[in-house]
């Protein structure tokens, strides 16, 4: 970069000056809050427009294993980061790339060599679509080298260390002045989650084995109940549920309509407790029940995105992606982030649905309305505009409707081992359209500021898809999008 200047926009709403990147040191300290977190394994392509060179998309996709797949993944990568960037302000002009890997052990060679013919491919990609490679990096343990220094003697061939910790540089200190946080590695983050190991594992297998047997014949009410008082529990400050309630509220999870209520709880006073049920809850889908961590993943990484914590929820959507490549939720919620939606418009649909709810339950135990008797109003007839003149048959207002979100479809259940997903698992990038895409500005790392409103925020396919079911009442597992065709993922093999 020849410590040329890079504008870095956090976005309009931000209030705060643009972050300025005065070369490879800056860029490789500020690839985390590009992201929200620290990449791994990982391709990672800043796109850079207008002639003042501000950062516009951001893509980040799986590092490909084999070398033979380097050139289909360049191609993608920066098909991916130009059609990106035509859809969201204009076509870049040139490009920051990042490829990050960590050596496989301790006393590995840095990858940096081997990584050289990916940068070549991902530089003539983006070449033949007219946009300039700025600067090019290879981040390895905290150590970053440029691809494109070929001068003798010029930079270290051990690198140079990544400046991080107390004593941060002048772009990471006005980045976390901004407010955007990195939320550690994507690796972490799913560790994080990752399924019970030994001994905890085993009495929690036991439970769901049990539960298995049952569930078919546990309705849909008694799954409904299970959630509403293991919720009740969570918000009242419990941290657990024994095996066996977790083992069945696990599976009952698996109907989309007990799953759709919990789309419901994030409201700000139920936001920490909900995502600390669907933790808890995630990490008991232990072996060979991984598919029954899929809702309650795709409901933590809901309600981290209500909580402003947009890293988090990318990278356990990518993550429930790979587990159930066709998990509709999971593919709505990664679409809309995608699209530069914030969550108000769905929030504003969910919180609707909730109401309607609550209201036609308590019409419902309030029981049948008293006969006024005669009416003394002004319409036609002794019962007022409307009533025929014999004492029709009045319809209560909690009477039988066609039926609503409450009386849909049977459970989701997988096909193959129990617990488990259908499909195969994929690596797909993050951002818009299909496949691992981040957007910038607003990476959204950052703490919540208030609730968002919904007017007036664009919605891409999937998001109005969500809002038009929710606010119809067919709920969110009647929605369908026409995104199959249109993912742009790596395939990992």
């Amino acid at each position: 970069m020849n410590n040329e200047h890079v504008i870095l926009s956090l976005g309009p709403a931000s209030g705060q000056r643009p972050v300025v990147m005065r070369g490879p040191a800056d860029m490789a300290e500020l690839l985390p809050y590009f992201l929200g977190f620290y990449p791994d394994d990982s391709i990672v392509a800043v796109g850079l427009q207008g002639p003042d060179l501000h950062q516009g998309g951001v893509i980040r996709a799986d590092l490909p294993v084999s070398p033979a797949e380097w050139p289909a993944a360049a191609e993608e990568t920066a098909a991916l980061l130009v059609a990106l960037s035509e859809r969201h302000g204009g076509r870049p002009l040139q490009v920051l790339l990042y490829l990050c890997q960590d050596p496989v052990t301790a006393h590995a060679p840095p990858p940096v060599e081997r990584l050289r013919p990916l940068a070549d491919d991902l530089r003539g990609a983006f070449g033949r679509r007219g946009v300039a490679v700025k600067e090019s990096l290879c981040v390895s343990d905290d150590r970053w080298w440029s691809f494109l220094c070929r001068r003798e003697g010029c930079c270290d061939p051990a690198g140079y260390p990544v400046r991080r910790g107390p004593d941060p540089g002048p772009a990471a200190a006005a980045a976390t002045v901004a407010g955007l946080v990195p939320r550690g590695s994507r690796k972490a983050i799913v560790g994080a989650l990752a399924p019970l190991g030994p001994p905890e594992d085993a009495p929690q297998r036991e439970a769901l084995v049990r539960a298995e047997s049952l569930a078919a014949g546990v309705s849909r009410e008694r799954g409904l109940e299970l959630l509403e008082q293991a919720f009740a529990e969570f918000a009242a400050g419990a941290r657990e549920l024994d095996e066996q309630r977790t083992a069945r509220l696990l599976f009952a999870l698996r109907d989309r309509l007990i799953r759709d209520r919990g789309v419901e709880y994030v409201r700000p006073v139920e936001l920490a407790p909900a995502e600390r049920l669907w933790r808890f809850l995630a990490r008991r889908a232990v072996p060979p029940y991984e598919g029954c961590a899929v809702a309650p993943l795709t409901l933590l990484a809901w309600a981290s995105w209500v909580a402003g914590d947009t890293a988090t929820a990318r990278v356990v959507l990518a993550h429930v992606l790979r587990l159930a490549p066709d998990y509709l939720l999971a593919e709505l919620l990664y679409e809309s982030m995608n699209d530069g939606m914030t969550p108000g418009a769905l929030l504003a649909a969910v919180e609707a649905q909730r109401r309607r709810r609550e209201e036609r339950a308590a019409t419902a135990q309030s029981g049948p309305e008293p006969d006024p008797g005669p009416a003394t109003g002004r319409g036609p007839g002794p019962q007022g505009p409307g009533h025929p003149p014999g004492g029709g048959r009045r319809r209560r207002r909690g009477g039988r409707r066609k039926a609503g979100p409450t009386a849909v479809g049977p459970a989701e259940r997988s096909s193959g081992s129990p617990g488990a997903p259908s499909g195969s698992g994929e690596s797909r990038p993050e951002g818009s359209g299909s496949g691992p895409v981040a957007l910038l500005p607003a990476p959204g790392c950052g703490p919540v500021t208030g609730a968002r409103p919904a007017r007036g925020v664009r919605l891409g396919r999937a998001g109005a898809c969500a809002v038009a079911a929710l606010r119809s009442g067919t709920g969110l597992h009647r929605c369908r999008t026409g995104r199959q065709a249109a993912r742009g993922a790596h395939r990992a093999r």
